[in-house]
């Protein structure tokens, strides 16, 4: 079977060469009128409030850290859902918000509340911070 193709190939090479470009073209064309379109983002927009403190329990944490920051977040305008993470020794909230306000501007008003909520929680216990901006 392959020995046909290549005698055939080699006898009616001016049928191979322009199969070829006809092949080539229409791979270029179909190249040039492709949309290009970059990978969505699928994220939600969402901004992360950590707070670490090395002598507390899960229970301290949920008390004393996870519960009056998880309220003070509550009140923010385009919050969606707010989750909460308290293991021993770590505090984590996951904020997410509407994708209206873009990613900036609920990172600023995270930070302005962390500030509030500072001082409801005593400094020996953590500070929360804000975690990184990722996509």
């Amino acid at each position: 079977m392959l020995e046909k193709i290549i005698a055939f190939s080699i006898s009616n090479k001016l049928i191979i060469i322009l199969f070829t470009i006809t092949l080539a073209s229409f791979g270029i064309y179909a190249i040039i009128r492709i949309p290009v379109g970059a990978v969505p983002d699928i994220n939600n927009n969402q901004v992360q409030v950590i707070t670490t403190s090395g002598n507390l329990s899960t229970q301290e944490i949920e008390q004393f850290i996870t519960a009056p920051v998880e309220m003070e977040m509550a009140n923010l305008p385009g919050v969606q859902k707010i989750r909460s993470i308290s293991k021993f020794g770590i505090s984590v909230l996951p904020i997410v918000f509407d994708e209206k306000p873009g990613t900036y501007l609920p990172r600023q008003l995270i930070s302005e509340k962390i500030k509030s909520t500072s001082a409801n929680i005593p400094e020996e216990y953590g500070i929360p911070e804000m975690g990184l901006f990722t996509t």
